[in-house]
């Protein structure tokens, strides 16, 4: 028995296969970073490790959580699944956004975490992109949009918290 095809002739199947394939890297990447914040928590009371409880909050809750969120959000929103190339780049400019500004809080330098702030907000601006066009205006989209409202802020509320931990 075949399926139906739906728009321009896709299978139902296949529509799934690609959405999927869209969203599998920041879902894995996002898995791991969850894990790795656990582990840091973990370790944070028995190793003394002074950054340990924020950088195991930022794993879970930036690197994993959200990145998990923004990945699949833009799979399931957009009307067509963002390109390899342009989750090539999120992928990329999202995980070195989050590895600049644990580093720069770890060898305290506000620059590299400034830094690391700016690469967010281009992601954060390369995840809005990709949902221009959405298949819904559900429930589903505001969420996604408010995910990226609220990294949007913390940005600089992190920059200035960064800022006045070293003066």
């Amino acid at each position: 028995m075949t399926r139906p095809p739906v728009g321009g002739g896709e299978m139902p199947g296949r529509i799934a296969d690609v959405r999927w394939h869209a969203m599998s890297g920041f879902a894995l990447v996002g898995v791991i970073a969850v894990i790795a914040g656990g582990l840091v928590a973990a370790a944070t009371g028995p190793t003394g490790f002074t950054h340990g409880s924020w950088v195991a909050a930022y794993l879970v809750l930036v690197a994993g959580v959200s990145q998990v969120g923004l990945g699949v959000g833009q799979a399931l929103l957009a009307a067509v699944p963002p390109s390899g190339r342009r989750r090539a780049w999120q992928l990329v400019v999202y995980n070195a956004a989050n590895t600049a500004v644990l580093l720069g809080t770890l060898i305290s330098s506000v620059a590299v975490v400034v830094a690391g702030g700016a690469l967010l907000l281009l992601a954060l601006a390369l995840f809005l992109a990709a949902v221009r066009h959405p298949r819904t205006h559900s429930w589903h989209l505001a969420i996604y949009r408010l995910l990226l409202a609220i990294l949007g802020v913390s940005v600089p509320v992190g920059i200035v918290l960064s800022a006045l931990r070293q003066s």
